[in-house]
């Protein structure tokens, strides 16, 4: 689903707001939770899952087209758990689709 699919589907579910007043919407909630990640914070959605960034070490890796060794610095990358809900409806449509 992309940004605008989520838009168009909240907007013809709520009918009294406009498309573009649930755009402005959408976008201030990806924006909050950019924020709080860039800040280091988490964001949790209960019932649904957790936003929030993980450190990641240094490390040695490779570049699979020479072959050659490369340094990785350290960083940090966001990550998102999904919360017991969201894993239980997951789970249960792939045990319905097997």
């Amino acid at each position: 689903m992309k940004r605008s699919d989520l838009i168009n589907f909240i907007a013809v579910n709520n009918p009294s707001l406009s498309p573009k007043r649930v755009e402005t919407i959408v976008l201030a909630f990806f924006e909050l939770i950019e924020t709080q990640l860039i800040r280091g914070g988490r964001v949790e959605i209960r019932g649904f899952g957790v936003f929030e960034t993980r450190s990641r070490d240094r490390r040695t890796g490779r570049n699979p087209k020479t072959n050659t060794q490369v340094e990785v610095g350290a960083k940090r990358v966001p990550f998102f758990r999904p919360g017991k809900e969201v894993r239980k409806l997951v789970r249960k449509k792939s045990d319905q689709d097997d």
